[in-house]
């Protein structure tokens, strides 16, 4: 039986906010950025603000999945650090 990730179950199963199916997946970092800000904003669960939350999932799935990913989509997934800020109205 294969040994589920531990990474993936915490994604999947965050007590911080419930994430769309597959976000990390979407070929647009707004697309994404927004999707998470969206879910972080309905959170009732969630330890912090609904940016730090975001920003903390955004950047587990990158720090857990970046080795797995395709270049591309990692790519995608850094983009979208700079647009969560930019929709939450946080400078760089």
């Amino acid at each position: 039986m294969a040994k589920k990730k531990w990474s993936k179950h915490v994604t999947e199963t965050s007590d911080a906010m419930d994430l769309k199916k597959d976000v990390f997946t979407l070929n647009d970092p707004e697309e994404i950025a927004k999707s998470l800000k969206r879910s972080a904003n309905k959170s009732h669960r969630r330890k912090t603000t609904p940016f730090r939350s975001a920003m903390s999932m955004l950047n587990f799935y990158i720090n857990r999945a970046g080795k797995n990913l395709p270049e591309q989509q990692l790519k995608v997934l850094e983009e979208a650090k700079d647009k969560l800020r930019e929709v939450f109205g946080h400078k760089k």
